[in-house]
This record gives structure tokens, C-alpha cells and sequence, in this order.
């Protein structure tokens, strides 16, 4: 029987890890997106382990009390990747099924580009391929939805203001479909806990990404989900995603907010499993 894991390690950084389901059921690796951790992905790994699937969530590198290295540096993509490349090793049960939100899909869409061996199929909700992100912004609203993004590059400042004026970071984060109970977590585990400059870090280490780690085209099979309330993602970057995957490829549109995995996490999980029940056909 395979043992499930509470951490992992890597360069010296120890991460925590939800590790929920049957432990030999097929392996689900789920990654959290910005500002939450893997707690936001509860209602969606309930589902998926109650069909019979193990779901293994890290909190990622800045979200870990004991991953939080300083400086921008150390939190480029590359660096994103190779944590859920140590995970998967000590997992070590074959390639995965990969689930990401948020900028959890950004890192799995560019772990899944560069190790497809590690990868069976990949779910990603909200953020598109990062090609098709940066495509979207010059032909659609999408530079106007990020402006949030060129604003979390400033130093310190960011950090400094949300602290000082939580209601305005509740203001936000409810404006864009947020729920209260969410918001509270975002306070007690983000703001409180000491993580909100190491999450902005990685925004802030998005100019030190490549054309190449931007282009790269993904193989394996991908199912993208994009919900029509999505105040951060834009329609164009879900339609264009399709044109960085060379592996069988679907897209799903629910009813929603951004924030999927908690607000439609039956939806979600059925998609999930679809495309992962998908290679045995």
C-alpha cells in the first residue's frame, strides 16, 4: 500500500502536503493558484476522493511556512515546476494526473510542456496556456483585467497596503466572486501567516520567464476550464489555448466565478475525471 505524505522536500525547503483518498487509487496531483493554498481545493479533492481517486496538494514555495525563500529569483517558473517534479518523485507512482488553478495551472501547464513523461493528463481552470495568455492581451481586454499584475511588480509597497487596508483586499477579492468564508482564509493564511510577500514574488518573477517556457506547445491530453464570471481571465485566452496543445484537447465553460474549485467543485471533478477516464478510450 503506498504511504501517503504530509511533506516533501527539495533545496532544502520543506513543503506541506494534503495527501486525502484512497492510497492506491490513481494519483491526482492538485495545485492551488493565488492568494490561497491547498485548503481551497478541499471541496474539489472531497469529490474526486470519494470517486476513488488519491489527490495529493502541496502548499506551494511562499505558502509552506518552511518554503519561503527570499527575492524574486527564487521563485521563477522553473524553479515552481521542479518543487511538483520532487513531489512527484516521492510520490513515486508513474506519471500523474495534473489538476491546477490559478497560478497553480500556470505551473502545470509549464511542468506539463517540460516533462510531459511525468504527466498523463492535465486539467487546467481559469489561467490558459501562457502562450495564449500573452496572445489574448493584444487582442482582447486581457491587458485591462491584469492590471492587477503590473501593480504587484512594485517592491514592497503591495504588501504594505494590503495589510494596512484590509478592506480593500476584501473589496477586491469579493468583487471577484470571492466568497466570505474564502476571504477569511485568505487573512488567516496569506496575510497573517507571513506568506503575502512570498505569493507576490511570484508575480514579480514573471519578467525572468522565457519565450521558449511562454511558447512551449504541451502533448499530453488537456482538458481547460474557463468560467463565464471570470473578472481576471478573458474568453480569447481559453479559445486560444487550443493552439498550444498538440494532444487531444477539449474546453469547458461553467457558470462562475473564478474561484472553480470551491463554487462548482462537483462540475470540476466530473470534468476531471472525463478526461482522465478519456484514456481508456
Amino acid at each position: 500500500m503506498s504511504t501517503q505524505l504530509t511533506t516533501f522536500t527539495r533545496a532544502g525547503l520543506e513543503f506541506d502536503v494534503v495527501d486525502s483518498g484512497p492510497p492506491d487509487g490513481p494519483v491526482i496531483v492538485a495545485l492551488h493558484g493565488f492568494p490561497q493554498t491547498a485548503t481551497s481545493l478541499r471541496p474539489l479533492t472531497a469529490v474526486l476522493n470519494a470517486r476513488g481517486y488519491r489527490t495529493v496538494a502541496p502548499n506551494q514555495r511562499g505558502y509552506s511556512p518552511c518554503a519561503r525563500p527570499s527575492g524574486r529569483m527564487a521563485y521563477r517558473v522553473p524553479e515552481l515546476v521542479d518543487d511538483v517534479v520532487a513531489l512527484i518523485e516521492d510520490i513515486d507512482r508513474g506519471p500523474v494526473h495534473l489538476v491546477g488553478h490559478d497560478w497553480g495551472a500556470m505551473v502545470a501547464w509549464s511542468l506539463a510542456a517540460a516533462r510531459p513523461e511525468l504527466v498523463r493528463t492535465l486539467v487546467t481552470v481559469s489561467v490558459p496556456h501562457p502562450g495564449a495568455l500573452v496572445r489574448s492581451m493584444v487582442s482582447s481586454d486581457q491587458l485591462l483585467r491584469s492590471y492587477y499584475m503590473a501593480l504587484f511588480q512594485l517592491p514592497v509597497l503591495p504588501e504594505r497596503v494590503l495589510r494596512a487596508r484590509p478592506a480593500l483586499l476584501d473589496g477586491l477579492l469579493a468583487k471577484s466572486g470571492m466568497s466570505a468564508e474564502a476571504i477569511a482564509r485568505v487573512h488567516s493564511e496569506i496575510v497573517d501567516s507571513g506568506a503575502l510577500t512570498s505569493a507576490l514574488n511570484w508575480y514579480r518573477a514573471l519578467a525572468l520567464t522565457t519565450r521558449r517556457a511562454v511558447t512551449r506547445p504541451v502533448t499530453v491530453p488537456v482538458t481547460h476550464v474557463w468560467s463565464t464570471g471570470d473578472t481576471a481571465l478573458s474568453r480569447r485566452g481559453a479559445e486560444l489555448t487550443g493552439e498550444f496543445v498538440t494532444g487531444d484537447y477539449r474546453l469547458a465553460v461553467l457558470d462562475g466565478s473564478h474561484w472553480l474549485p470551491e463554487e462548482r467543485p462537483d462540475e470540476l471533478a466530473a470534468l476531471i475525471a472525463d478526461r482522465i477516464e478519456s484514456l481508456r478510450g
